[in-house]
């Protein structure tokens, strides 16, 4: 039995180097999130290098509990202290006796291909994605292509915390090469644009640096490289396709070389951002839509998954319904959307956050930036003579806001968002108006997704990685009822001291 993690330490004393450190509150609800610290920074670190070593001790004990084959793959991104951090992770799934084949460097979807690839249950890939420098994390999986919700991470946390982990013999160790390879191999593999599509592809300096120009570049299209030499300090900006800045450096990107496209990739190469041709940001939500007409033409009764965040076109859009293509609006998350795509046997899921699932005979069920980049690619490629702009503004027009997120303690997100929520329900059920209108729905599947009669909705969720609320709005009708429904949450929200500035406003 490991022992006993302590939820402080203060870093540089004999306790941080001789304990295991673990913050309850990096169990979140689908991943592992933890500041982990940098020299410069007075933050006090909620991890160390023990803690992660009883993380892997229980990850190890989790899998046999689960009854899964004890072998795992294990991959880490390119911050300066992941590979540390992957190293104690071993140690610790060895001490459980798992046997740990080692990917290396990777993606976080490489190493879900590894599942496949190497035949193994377990996967366990060390990045905090497009967290900033400090930040740390661990995104798991034991049944390929999911990756764990809120059961497993409550048990794994009640495991970790609890000192609840069994020693077991059998652990091995092996690195395993080649892995990187067999992965853009599967991307590509009979793939190739009949078109020449010039692409700016944009790393932000992060992992996938390494690998998105070489897998475009193989399906033919002529590839324009920005930020993509690996740098751990991110000297330009953090590696986030749903950030202002990094589209905003795509836009320009694509200006100063007339692209067709610009796709930028997150930190673990996950996701997928678009700034099309005339340097117009897309948002994630509206690239799905699009997306989705065209693979609904190919694909009859296309059934897709899409979160909460995300526009409300997926419902309305008249090609959408003429090509008979079905969308289930679910819970926000990764591993959410990875789950209710592998349920419902959807041809693909779409997160507003750039996240893209897409099933067989596409995919493989996970979420892979890459796979999102051929895929547009690919749209392009079938609808020669039209260009990204031109597909863009045959959607019907929307008026949506980016992605907010005031900040919110962990502690007391959840609470806060359960009052917000009875707050919504409350004025539906006495027949209050918001915005002048009458409430035509409240959805609570993931925090409350409030929608007036004239189909303008807004959104209020706690983030399940950061302590942040998120906060989204979108009309159909006009850029008066996007902003009025936004001032009501914003006023809503001004109640509760909890809730801090907004990063940005509308």
């Amino acid at each position: 039995m490991t022992r006993k993690p302590l939820p402080n330490i203060a870093s540089n004393t004999i306790e941080f180097e001789t304990k295991p450190l673990i913050k309850p509150t990096g169990f979140r609800e689908y991943d592992a999130r933890w500041w982990f610290g940098l020299p410069e920074h007075e933050k006090a670190s909620e991890l160390n290098l023990y803690g992660v070593q009883a993380l892997g001790e229980g990850l190890g004990t989790l899998m046999y509990e689960r009854g899964v084959d004890p072998k795992i793959a294990v991959g880490h991104d390119f911050r300066h202290y992941s590979l540390g951090i992957k190293q104690a992770l071993i140690i610790g799934l060895m001490n459980s006796g798992i046997e740990v084949l080692d990917i290396g460097l990777a993606l976080s979807p490489m190493a879900y291909f590894a599942q496949f690839h190497l035949e193994c249950a377990g996967v366990a890939m060390v990045t905090a994605s497009h967290n900033s420098n400090g930040w740390t994390g661990v995104k798991m999986g034991i049944e390929a292509p999911l990756t764990f919700g809120p059961d497993e991470m409550s048990r794994l946390k009640d495991i970790v915390l609890g000192a609840q982990s069994k020693p077991r013999a059998g652990g091995s160790y092996r690195y395993v090469d080649g892995v990187r390879e067999a992965y853009i191999d599967d991307l590509v593999k009979g793939i190739k644009l009949e078109n020449n599509i010039k692409v700016v592809a944009a790393c932000g300096n992060g992992t996938a640096g390494a690998f998105a120009p070489e897998v475009l570049e193989r399906i033919g299209a002529e590839v324009i490289a920005v930020e993509c030499d690996l740098d751990y300090t991110f000297p330009n900006y953090n590696p986030n396709p749903e950030a202002m800045e990094m589209l905003h450096a795509m836009r320009d990107e694509v200006l100063k070389h007339g692209a067709d496209v610009a796709l930028g990739f997150d930190g673990d190469g996950d996701r997928c951002g678009v700034v099309d041709n005339e340097g117009e940001e897309i948002f994630a939500d509206k690239v799905g839509v699009m997306l989705a007409r065209d693979l609904s033409a190919i694909h009859d009764n296309a059934q897709f998954v899409v979160d909460v965040k995300s526009t409300g076109l997926f419902d309305t859009d008249p090609v959408l319904k003429g090509n008979g293509a079905k969308t289930d609006y679910y819970k926000t998350g990764h591993s959410y959307i990875k789950r209710r795509v592998n349920e419902l046997d959807a041809l693909v899921g779409f997160e507003k956050s750039g996240h893209y699932f897409f099933n067989a005979p596409i995919g493989r069920g996970y979420d892979c930036g890459p796979t999102s980049a051929i895929a547009i690619l690919q749209m392009l490629d079938r609808n020669k003579g039209r260009t990204m702009a031109d597909l863009r503004r045959a959607l019907p027009t929307t008026y949506g806001s980016p992605t907010m997120s005031p900040f919110c303690a962990d502690e007391e997100k959840y609470g806060v968002i359960e009052q917000i929520i009875a707050g919504y329900q409350a004025d539906a059920k006495s027949g209050a108006k918001l915005i002048g209108q009458d409430i035509r729905d409240v959805n609570t599947v993931n925090g409350v997704r409030i929608t007036v009669e004239d189909g303008t909705w807004g959104l209020v969720r706690a983030s399940s990685n950061t302590p942040n609320l998120v906060v989204v709005v979108e009309s159909p009708v006009s850029e008066e009822n996007k902003v009025a429904m936004f001032r009501d949450i914003e006023r809503r929200l001004a109640q509760y001291p909890e809730i801090g500035e907004f990063d940005q406003k509308i």
